[in-house]
């Protein structure tokens, strides 16, 4: 039954009652979550969410680093509409479908140079568990067996599923599933603010991380079947941005040593950084390079993964050979959500939203400089709409919260009263808002967010 905000008191009751008793949210501790009264949403338009009850939220993280040009659009809506009218999904094993063979079509356009041939998946872990399979199969296919292993680093994040669990780096996440997973090996990752070499500031750096991932690359190369890498900036680590040139030192490295490059980009694709895809920083082209999340505007899951000519290659054979790449997916290249990748990105080019975003990055800049004057906050970090606001319990030491307090989430509990919906990584507060948000909108985002961090720990 179609129902509109608010809903009935009773309704009301039995669905908080439910999503409390039946549904287990993910990266959720439902003993915590069961008493607390999170909003349930039944609504969103524009940069808002609009739960049963009726009260109104900014969306300060574009719905988990999905929704780019807002909720409700009506080209994306008319698009997916006038797919229904067509068909909602047909296989893509051994059939082709329109919409996903015009998204193929437009991704190897708007990517970096080299990448010709597109896999779809439905999120970005499977879209990171095919770049590991295709790199892997790639050396066997070539005949080099003994290249089998990966290179990723401390604090990734590429996913939850067991070969994307192999090659993250967050302990929190990753540490009980050990036993289940094949381990990459690790090189260290630019925490700048709690550099693993002890240099206090940027202005001190030597770049030792720049040389401990050469010296293993250098090492392993034998046996290394890629470098999986997140561009400009680690994500889900608590978006810690890499130094400037970092990625063009990993695609130089890789080229020397004959080892391929994976960039995911399933978080900082589609505008976040500021440019289409946060390899153009630098202008790297990857071997394999991982999409998702904003690939359909935040309306429905899809991923790809795409390859360069000579990977593909790879893979043409006689059957008999065995060289086919045995991976695939019930719903891969569905076509609803193809059809709303290609209106998603119709609108990047009509309402020319990278140059329109340049401003709104400034301004978000600008805005984030007050943050560094909170005495609980350590660390500011952009990469331009993705920000990280570290939280500290002593400013000089950088010592941190401890873990039982829940800084962080205290944080985003007090935003929740003030009608804006974000979350955190531990104790780092993420901003991730869409793309579309206005500078009105911007300010008051950091307006709350700064009174939130301030009332969590007084």
């Amino acid at each position: 039954m179609k129902r509109k905000p608010p809903y009935s008191p009773a309704e009301v009751a039995r669905l908080k009652e439910l999503d409390r008793t039946v549904v287990w949210h993910p990266f959720t501790q439902m003993k915590e979550y069961s008493s607390e009264g999170a909003p349930i949403i039944a609504a969103g338009e524009g940069c808002y969410l609009t739960d049963i009850e009726g009260k109104r939220y900014l969306d300060g993280v574009s719905s988990l680093w999905v929704t780019v040009h807002g909720h409700r659009v009506p080209a994306i809506d008319q698009a997916i509409i006038e797919q229904l009218h067509q068909i909602a999904h047909s296989t893509l094993l051994g059939l082709g479908n329109v919409p996903a063979i015009l998204l193929a079509e437009k991704l190897v356009a708007i990517t970096p140079p080299g990448l010709e041939h597109v896999f779809y998946s439905d999120n970005g872990s499977t879209g990171v568990e095919i770049a590991l399979k295709i790199a892997f199969q790639y050396w066997q296919n070539t005949g080099h067996p003994e290249k089998k292993r990966f290179l990723s680093f401390y604090n990734a994040y590429h996913g939850d599923t067991l070969g994307a669990v192999g090659v993250g780096g967050i302990e929190l996440f990753h540490h009980i599933y050990g036993p289940l997973v094949v381990h990459s090996l690790k090189a260290p990752s630019a925490y700048c603010y709690r550099c693993p070499y002890g240099h206090p500031g940027k202005d001190t750096c030597n770049r030792e991380c720049f040389a401990a991932v050469a010296q293993l690359v250098e090492a392993h190369a034998p046996e290394l079947a890629a470098v999986i890498v997140e561009p400009v900036i680690q994500a889900a680590a608590g978006m810690l941005v890499w130094p400037e040139g970092f990625l063009g030192h990993l695609r130089q490295l890789c080229d020397t040593y004959g080892v391929l490059l994976i960039a995911d980009e399933v978080a900082t694709g589609f505008g976040r950084t500021g440019k289409m895809f946060a390899c153009e920083h630098e202008g790297v082209s990857p071997d394999l390079l991982v999409v998702a999340k904003g690939i359909t505007g935040g309306y429905l899951p899809l991923a790809a993964t795409l390859a360069t000519r000579k990977i593909y290659e790879a893979f043409y054979a006689d059957y008999a050979e065995l060289k086919t790449f045995f991976h695939g997916h019930t719903y891969t290249g569905n076509p609803l959500a193809c059809a709303a990748a290609l209106a998603n990105l119709r609108l990047f080019e009509e309402e020319a939203v990278l140059n329109r975003l340049q401003p709104k990055i400034k301004l978000l800049q600008t805005l984030l400089e007050d943050f560094r004057e909170l005495a609980a906050v350590g660390d500011v970090r952009q990469a331009g709409f993705m920000v990280g606001i570290e939280l500290v319990c002593d400013k000089k030491t950088r010592e941190p919260y401890p873990l039982a307090r829940r800084t962080g989430h205290r944080v985003i509990r007090k935003a929740r009263e003030k009608g804006v919906i974000i979350r955190p990584l531990g104790d780092v507060v993420v901003l991730m808002p869409p793309l579309a948000i206005s500078d009105e909108e911007l300010r008051t985002l950091c307006a709350v967010v700064a009174a939130s961090i301030e009332e969590a720990v007084a």
